[in-house]
């Protein structure tokens, strides 16, 4: 049987996530002018689900829109940065006190894939964005061990909030590559442990120490800048 055509919303969908990890992963710079016309050729869409999504977007603080101009990434906003983290680190504990969903073997499995291509990175000081591409895999894969969508959908939108700062400051050379992807391939390798022992509060709070972690490592860089 021939697989079913994507719906116009699945397509709204994957667009909007395709937008978000673009520029969660600055392949568009924070300012810089998206166009509609562009966008809706590339992905095949029509201006009005595409203009839903940019709103979306807009809502959630990446985008902005000025009238007659068009629509822009928004500036990153560093002074907010200690405020989001302390927020991050409230909501990776409660992911696991939350409607926990135990993960089964196709989470499992998609742990243990990323686990593989943590292990695999190796420092390209040319580019981070492997790294933060498979990070940025690892925080949608989480989102899959608790049914609370609410709490999971602003864990992640925090994250998109704090992304951009940390992939900057690897661009800027102010994080060491080496060490950055040392730490995350054992934050994958941490949590796979605990997840594949079914112990998910473990595996939230090894999430959690990651972030502080992240949190005192940026802060660090801001005080010697």
């Amino acid at each position: 049987m021939a697989a079913e055509a994507p719906s116009a919303l699945d397509r709204a969908d994957a667009l909007e996530a395709e937008l978000r990890a673009r520029i969660c992963l600055l392949d568009y710079a924070p300012g810089e002018r998206l166009s509609e016309t562009e966008l809706a050729a590339e992905f095949g869409i029509s201006r009005t689900p595409l203009r839903k999504v940019l709103a979306r977007l807009e809502a959630a603080g990446l985008l902005v829109s000025r009238h007659g101009v068009g629509t822009f990434v928004t500036e990153l906003a560093e002074q907010e940065l200690d405020q989001t983290y302390a927020l991050r680190l409230e909501l990776a504990s409660l992911a696991a006190r939350l409607d926990p969903v135990p993960p089964g073997p196709e989470v499992l499995s998609r742990f243990r894939h990323l686990a593989e291509r943590a292990r695999a990175l190796r420092p390209d000081p040319d580019s981070p964005r492997p790294l933060a591409q498979v990070i940025y895999d690892f925080i949608q894969a989480q989102a899959l061990l608790s049914a609370n969508r609410p709490l999971m959908d602003f864990a992640t939108h925090l994250y998109t909030q704090t992304a951009r700062l940390w992939v900057h400051s690897l661009l800027s050379s102010d994080l060491d590559l080496a060490e950055e992807i040392q730490l995350f391939a054992r934050e994958v390798e941490e949590v796979l442990q605990a997840l594949e022992a079914g112990d998910l509060e473990a595996a939230a709070l090894i999430h959690r120490a990651h972030v502080s972690l992240s949190w005192r490592r940026l802060k660090a860089r801001r005080r010697s800048s």
